[in-house]
């Protein structure tokens, strides 16, 4: 019987080594949260309202051509300055100087005639008086060479129209700009009044932002704006508001609202995206709190209130007086000072004991704070004390000098098993059970 304990002994012991102990998690309320913070302070007077926006240019104009045609060129591209005059696209003249041909021989035509019924006319005249000819011979004459004059005269008018409308092959800029956009490339057959490009005019910036509905009932006339640019705050300028779109819009419900700027820096150009900043009222009133820091409470709005000595959080009930984009002013509730927690807020519980998150030690008084672990991590426990037990020679002695008569081989290759884990420290979650007629 002892002759397979050997073998089979490395294996018990590898087995009752991965016998761990069944850990407990924590209960996540005993966790201690890390949780950001901020200490109250009195509010600026005003409430400062911040939007973004674009540039745009103040005259924005679409250039088309008025008459139909195929388009053979476009000269600029978009981003393209442009001189007032320059010629910007040309469509293909000939079928309109075949026109302007046509008018001016109709108008050869018409002179013509006049010169002929003008003669008669004057023959006429010497001929009356002296009697050859009747009334209404002359009366003719006369009707004759008043109608000459004026086809003469209509001639003339489609001479113009067709020369005029010849000129419109060429669309030209009616003054400096740059080009923002394009609608139809050389080759295409355009029809009178498509857009060909965008040309924004020189000569002011608009810096324009969708407005709500409660800033545009707060906002007074002629409230100056400070706007700045994204990239680079340090780029700004002042504008007072120059349009406000009638209506709102149907999907965003804002309304549009351009500014006009007063001396732009060339840092902002077309298409930037600003920040426009204004200050409505004298007095904002209450004290002003991130919005992310409110919570509620018995259905009224609160927010968590830090001990700084405990580390502990208190969930107490303010009265709001305003909500803004960012924002909410506190009427009463909150004491200038005091330190509220601005994230985290929805896992926390009265008197839950927290840490400052962004590496910020903890109070001497409060306990340390485990290293954070992977979600796979277990905690393993610290080992208990235990008393020492037997050596390597101690438990070779013993299976040496165990009587095969106080029990069976199998009992005594058992007891000699239990010696060993409890010589390693090795301990099952639950008893083992051998089967001893195996």
């Amino acid at each position: 019987m002892r002759a397979w304990l050997p073998r089979i002994l490395p294996g018990l012991l590898l087995l009752l080594t991965g016998c761990e102990p069944v850990s407990v998690p924590p209960d996540p309320s005993e966790l201690i949260r890390p949780v950001r913070v901020m200490t109250v302070e009195p509010a600026a007077g005003g409430e400062r309202v911040t939007l973004t926006g674009r540039i745009e240019a103040q005259d924005e104009v679409r250039l088309a051509f008025r008459i139909a045609g195929r388009m053979l060129e476009r000269n600029v591209n978009v981003g393209d300055g442009v001189r007032g005059g320059e010629v910007v696209a040309r469509l293909d003249p000939q079928t309109w100087r075949d026109a302007v041909a046509t008018a001016r021989a109709d108008l050869t035509a018409a002179r013509a005639r006049l010169v002929e019924t003008r003669n008669q006319f004057e023959r006429f005249q010497t001929l009356i008086r002296d009697g050859f000819i009747t009334r209404a011979m002359f009366d003719e004459a006369e009707q004759a060479f008043r109608s000459a004059e004026a086809q003469v005269s209509a001639a003339e008018a489609r001479v113009r129209i067709a020369e005029t409308e010849l000129s419109f092959t060429e669309l030209l800029a009616d003054g400096p700009g740059v080009v923002t956009a394009r609608g139809a490339e050389p080759g295409e057959v355009v029809a009178a009044g498509q857009m060909i490009v965008t040309l924004a005019r020189e000569g002011g910036r608009d810096a324009v932002i969708d407005v709500p509905t409660r800033i545009m009932q707060q906002a007074p006339s002629g409230l100056p704006i400070e706007v700045s640019l994204n990239e680079d705050p340090r780029e700004r300028a002042q504008g007072l508001v120059r349009e406000v779109a009638p209506q709102a819009d149907p999907v965003t419900r804002t309304f549009r609202v351009r500014v006009g700027l007063i001396d732009p820096p060339p840092a902002l150009r077309l298409g930037s995206t600003i920040t426009a900043a204004a200050v409505l009222g004298e007095d904002a009133g209450g004290l002003l709190i991130p919005a992310a820091a409110l919570t509620t409470s018995n259905a009224q709005p609160a927010v968590w209130v830090l001990d700084p000595e405990s580390m502990t959080v208190e969930l107490r009930n303010v009265a709001v007086t305003r909500y803004d984009l960012a924002q909410v002013a506190i009427a009463h509730g909150l004491a200038i000072g005091e330190t509220i927690v601005t994230a985290g807020v929805q896992t926390l519980r009265p008197g839950q004991q927290v840490r400052l998150a962004g590496g910020v030690a903890l109070p001497a008084a409060a306990p340390p704070v485990a290293p954070e672990q992977g979600p796979d991590a277990r905690p393993v426990p610290a080992p208990s004390p235990a008393e020492p037990g037997p050596t390597a020679d101690e438990t070779e002695a013993a299976a040496e000098d165990a009587d095969p008569e106080s029990g069976s081989a199998a009992d005594t290759d058992l007891a000699i098993i239990g010696r060993v884990a409890t010589a390693t420290g090795l301990h099952r979650s639950a008893p083992a059970r051998l089967d001893a007629s195996r």
